[in-house]
């Protein structure tokens, strides 16, 4: 599965993109996991009420099942105008 990173996100993890194997079954499983890994998830995941996510390109919940998602991306909400 492709994991993006988008913004002050990526600027935490300090990756733009990874590839990863999970058996995670929804996207709050996946962040679990992903924080259990390093320090540095864990700091950009702190408060996932900052963040959106998408799974193939549709945005989401962090609810949302991972059954056949082929890329997940995670960023702050978009604003301006």
């Amino acid at each position: 599965m492709d994991i993006m990173y988008f913004a002050w996100v990526r600027e935490r993890i300090g990756l733009p993109r990874e590839t990863i194997q999970t058996e995670a079954a929804t996207v709050a499983d996946l962040v679990a996991e992903l924080c259990a890994r390093e320090d540095r998830y864990a700091v950009a995941f702190a408060d996932i009420t900052a963040l959106r996510v998408a799974l193939d390109q549709e945005l989401t919940d962090f609810d949302a099942p991972l059954a056949g998602v082929r890329e997940v991306a995670f960023f702050p909400p978009m604003t301006g105008g």
